[in-house]
């Protein structure tokens, strides 16, 4: 079953410096509705090509652990506060906390499992825009 997560279109790369804040961002619904996504401007200037956003938890709500897999060519995960733990196909059971991060492979079948409520991580995507389909 295939669902698509985001759509849009790669558009030429802004030629100026982009500087978000936290203090005027707001966080939207995004893939997950137990977390919530504060979008920092990297797919705009990309056209597209990346993606970059800050993910935190919304508070009262927890994980679904769904088996699925990403149409895209990079995915990082950093996390700034707090702690989660994934399931990969490859490596099992990972918890990951404060400084720690995560390289997920092209079509790694994964799952988050859990996550504290004051989770916050960095995701950057190439591209911005892909394709997510439950397995």
């Amino acid at each position: 079953m295939a669902v698509t997560t985001m759509t849009g279109e790669m558009k030429p790369m802004t030629q100026e410096t982009v500087v978000t804040h936290a203090r005027d961002s707001a966080f939207d619904q995004g893939l997950r509705a137990f977390f919530a996504y504060r979008d920092l401007g990297i797919r705009a200037a990309s056209g597209g090509r990346v993606g970059a956003h800050v993910i935190r938890a919304v508070p009262g709500t927890h994980a679904n652990p769904q088996w699925h897999t990403h149409a895209l060519d990079f995915q990082m995960v950093y996390v700034l506060r707090g702690w989660v733990e994934f399931e990969y196909a490859d490596v099992g059971r990972v918890r990951l906390e404060a400084g720690s991060s995560v390289y997920q492979p092209p079509g790694i079948r994964h799952r988050e499992l859990a996550h504290s409520d004051d989770i916050e991580m960095l995701e950057i995507t190439s591209p911005a825009v892909y394709e997510t389909t439950l397995v």
